[in-house]
């Protein structure tokens, strides 16, 4: 048993924080239980957590043991044992402890894993990570319901292959301030102590979780169903269809997923093509299509080529008890912002989706679908992604992060260099999409 295992019963613990030369108080989460930093029953603080006024810093400290046990874990979920670059298994890796400072306070104990798909395969230091404050209260029971601020979880998106580290933040507040489910965001500097002293592992993206406190925060509530969909399944077409790839996130012991089943077949009903009146009624009475059709005109306006009509995952499907109506919540924008892999992002039109993605194909088909969609293009490009309005806001992004970007390390970062130069890309990107759009929707 090493010695993080040891529970040090001080009221105060005085730490020496290396990086910054500086003496600071921490106060131990045993002593802080009852409190709304670490303690559950109290609202999430979406000020502390999600500050946008500055690039926060967190740092993560781990044993040289943990720390090692961990790599030797993402190993084994890659293909041959060889860590990122290689194949990711769908086995997520495990959760290792560390403590977690933040704000002069600490978290002891927490749950820290890697997470990811392409971002964890990539040949770098920098890798997304994810956060669960109570994962080891059975093993330590004075972190029992730990809480950060009101949060269970959070999630720390590396900014995967993005030289402006702009793109996964600037995503989720588009979507948001256009009445699109999405959850908050804000940057923030990671250091990582594996033993020998904090290292400064660059600018990340850090994420609510859905499932955690996104709910209630967007809807009110976390009662309903909420389904994280994977695999074929989640393109909802007729081949490969199954409730299986409809991972529940809420409910999880009592959920039967017929909801899902009953939006798939209002999807594919034969009133379709017969008795299309009825078909959009049947559909509406079960899935929120307008909202749907507001995230296209957002999702496509971006180019964000990694979700739904190209890949079968980064959405969440949520059955609101309010209405009754399943919603649609985007996740993981990393990716967007550019034409994109995987044949692309989709174009206006989407003219080149076919029956495999019918939520678009047969929604769009429709007249008065179309031009609702249409409207949402023309509203999007003059409000939320209106060229000056965007200009300003890439701006003071740029003086934010210029100094964390400009300083992460060579094998942490994909920035090397570049960060100027992407932002201006992103103000480009703009402009470019803005005509394209305004072409479209004439």
């Amino acid at each position: 048993m090493n010695n993080r295992f040891l529970k040090i019963s001080l009221v105060l613990t005085i730490t020496f924080v290396i990086s910054s030369c500086k003496k600071e108080v921490f106060v131990p989460s045993d002593v802080l239980s009852g409190t709304a930093t670490h303690s559950n029953g109290f609202d999430p603080n979406y000020d502390i957590v999600f500050d946008n006024s500055k690039v926060n810093r967190i740092d993560i400290v781990f044993t040289a043991d943990e720390w090692s046990d961990m790599q030797a874990d993402l190993a084994t979920k890659t293909s041959g044992g060889g860590g990122p670059g290689g194949t990711f298994s769908s086995e997520n890796p495990e959760y290792f402890p560390a403590d977690i400072y933040c704000n002069d306070l600490v978290w002891k104990n927490v749950g820290v894993r890697y997470k990811g798909n392409s971002s964890l395969r990539a040949r770098s230091g920098k890798l997304p990570l994810r956060f669960d404050f109570d994962e080891f209260e059975d093993q330590f029971p004075e972190i029992t319901n730990q809480r950060f601020y009101g949060f269970k979880e959070l999630s720390m998106s590396s900014n995967y292959n993005d030289a402006s580290l702009m793109r996964e933040k600037s995503a989720c507040d588009l979507f948001r301030d256009f009445g699109v489910p999405a959850v908050s965001s804000a940057f923030y500097e990671v250091y990582i102590d594996a033993g020998n002293g904090p290292e400064y592992f660059g600018v990340y993206t850090m994420l609510e979780v859905i499932p955690d406190t996104y709910l209630k925060d967007g809807f009110g509530s976390k009662t309903g169903n909420c389904y994280k969909p994977e695999n074929d399944g989640a393109s909802f077409a007729t081949s490969g269809f199954n409730l299986e790839d409809f991972e529940a996130k809420t409910n999880e012991e009592t959920t039967d997923k017929s909801d899902i089943q009953e939006m798939y077949d209002y999807l594919h009903a034969s009133t379709r093509t017969s008795d299309r009146a009825q078909w959009k009624k049947d559909l509406e009475s079960v899935f929120d299509v307008d909202g749907f059709l507001r995230y296209l005109a957002v999702n496509n306006t971006i180019q964000n080529w990694d979700t739904y009509g190209r890949m079968t995952h980064n959405y969440y499907l949520y059955h609101d008890p309010a209405d009754g109506l399943i919603k649609w919540i985007i996740w993981d924008n990393n990716e967007a912002f550019q034409d994109g892999k995987m044949g692309g992002s989709l174009s206006f039109s989407m003219s080149e989706v076919g029956t495999d993605w019918p939520l678009i194909n047969f929604i769009i088909a429709d007249e008065g679908y179309l031009s609702t969609y249409k409207s949402y293009v023309k509203s999007f490009i003059e409000t939320s992604f209106e060229t000056n309005r965007m200009a300003t806001i890439y701006s003071n992004q740029e003086s934010l992060l210029s100094e964390s970007a400009n300083t992460e390390r060579t094998g942490f970062s994909y920035v090397n260099g570049r960060f100027s130069s992407a932002v201006s890309t992103m103000k480009s990107h703009n402009v470019t999409r803005v005509a394209a759009a305004k072409s479209y929707v004439q």
